[in-house]
């Protein structure tokens, strides 16, 4: 998942641990391979088989993700959109290589005058067909989430009840670390260091989208990776989302979505997709956050920036239930 992963896991039994480790490893081995943007893999070929508007049988690897994904960018307003794989990589943020200079004015019109979205895939059971041919999957801002997830309830399955799974910053945790809870700091999106710190009550999970992850610098102006697919430019209203839920899909998805609403949206959408322990740095260096976040961060000794505290979002609690794919994890 282009990061570090870390696996602590808190047993009387230390062979118990190795050995759930590595099959965690294992697993996400397989998620990378499976559902990588770019390299040649089961969503490469799905993108390849939607562009080509005939019914065909889904992988199971792919399948439950990508239709989470179509429910979460129904419920953001098709801000969090997975199938604009095409626009990011004419960005150059698809591939080991950094960019150096935004394209040009003429591609990203382009792009946009067919721009896709998730309702151009249509999925009946295990069968799904495309009704764009630019269709290109980018599962990027959900896979790490939907991917902790299911390590966490593959965990719980092995009787496995005190754990942290954290990939580069973003993490699920379960039970404790012994006398006290798991306690994560949030990154400082502007400096080093980090800028504030949360204890995780049992079954809980942290994701930050920041323009700080991946970007280049041209004329003095920085280009980051989180396309807003409303203007084919980097969102830039925002510096840093970060969202706690009791699941790393919807954190995982709900953070690039509200990193692309930017504050003036933010209640919108984070009501629509049933999120509400929310912090955001905005371009005005404010931490914008809501007052059931305000309530578990603790901001770093010295940390000045101004705090606006916003209303909760209002609809957070009338979410419709999970799918059984995001409980359950890939099969």
């Amino acid at each position: 998942f282009g990061t570090l992963i870390e696996i602590k896991i808190r047993s009387s039994d230390s062979s118990v641990a190795d050995q759930a480790s590595a099959g965690l490893f294992r697993d996400f081995d397989s998620m990378h391979r499976d559902w990588h943007a770019w390299e040649p893999g089961k969503l490469t070929q799905t993108s390849a088989l939607l562009r080509n508007a005939e019914w065909f049988t889904a992988d199971g690897s792919v399948l439950e993700l990508i239709t989470l994904a179509q429910q979460f960018s129904l419920q953001s307003n098709g801000l969090f959109n997975p199938v604009i794989g095409k626009m990011i990589q004419t960005w150059g943020f698809q591939g080991a290589e950094h960019p150096e200079t935004p394209p040009a004015q003429e591609e990203i019109d382009q792009l946009l005058v067919n721009l896709p979205t998730a309702a151009d895939i249509e999925i009946d059971g295990d069968r799904m067909r495309g009704h764009n041919d630019q269709i290109r999957l980018d599962l990027g801002a959900i896979a790490k989430g939907y991917a902790v997830a299911a390590g966490i309830q593959k965990l719980r399955d092995q009787g496995i009840h005190n754990a942290l799974i954290n990939t580069g910053g973003d993490l699920c945790g379960i039970g404790s670390q012994g006398d006290r809870r798991w306690r994560i700091g949030i990154r400082n999106p502007t400096a080093e260091g980090i800028m504030a710190s949360i204890e995780l009550e049992n079954d809980e999970c942290v994701f930050t989208s920041g323009d700080y992850e991946r970007y280049f610098t041209h004329n003095g102006k920085r280009y980051h990776h989180i396309i807003d697919p409303r203007s084919g430019y980097p969102a830039e209203n925002t510096v840093s989302v970060t969202v706690l839920h009791s699941n790393g899909a919807i954190a995982d998805a709900a953070s690039t979505a509200l990193f692309i609403a930017g504050p003036d949206d933010l209640q919108e959408i984070a009501a629509k997709m049933g999120v509400s322990n929310i912090m955001v740095v905005d371009r005005q260096g404010r931490i914008i956050m809501t007052p059931s976040m305000q309530q578990r961060i603790k901001l770093e000794a010295g940390e000045s920036r101004q705090v606006v505290i916003i209303s909760e979002p209002m609809a957070a609690a009338t979410m419709p239930g999970l799918p059984e794919a995001i409980k359950r994890g890939p099969q």
